[in-house]
């Protein structure tokens, strides 16, 4: 149940919490993976990574980052995310958008850690974690396809 502007109170479709409950826990994970990431030098494996790219390629638009830069701009990024989660409850304007590139993005990241786990033949920074972005990835893609075909908002 939210209670509106005109203080009165309007029940929420199942299929909302539950978008938002999703959209939750694919945030949490997030941060997850970013403690793993920082936890395992992940930026030791990234940044070299992109300057061999670079030196084959001659220019590739990937940038390399300080670990300053890094972490503090995925703390506020996942922040952020966690506090739209009551306009995903809302349905506003743009939050299935959202959560369709947000859980696309999130399912090719954990799918990058573990394939490039098996190419390097080592478990990279960030592997470990990479399942659970899997998983919710794919929770929060059910999700918003039942948001989308439910009669609720």
């Amino acid at each position: 149940m939210i209670i509106s502007a005109s203080g009165r109170s309007r029940a929420v479709a199942p299929a909302a919490t539950h978008h938002m409950r999703a959209w939750l826990w694919l945030v949490g994970a997030l941060a997850l993976h970013v403690v793993d990431e920082a936890l395992t030098g992940f930026l030791a494996f990234y940044n070299p990574l992109i300057a061999d790219i670079r030196s084959q390629l001659g220019w590739f638009p990937i940038p390399r980052f300080t670990f300053g830069v890094w972490i503090v701009g995925l703390a506020v990024l996942v922040l952020v995310l966690a506090v739209l989660a009551p306009a995903v409850r809302r349905g506003a304007f743009g939050t299935r958008v959202a959560s369709w590139v947000f859980s696309l993005i999130m399912f090719g990241n954990g799918w990058a850690h573990l394939l490039g786990s098996a190419y390097f033949q080592r478990w990279i920074p960030g592997a470990t974690t990479a399942p659970l972005l899997l998983v919710t990835s794919v929770l929060l893609a059910h999700a918003t396809w039942q948001r989308r075909t439910s009669t609720g908002r």
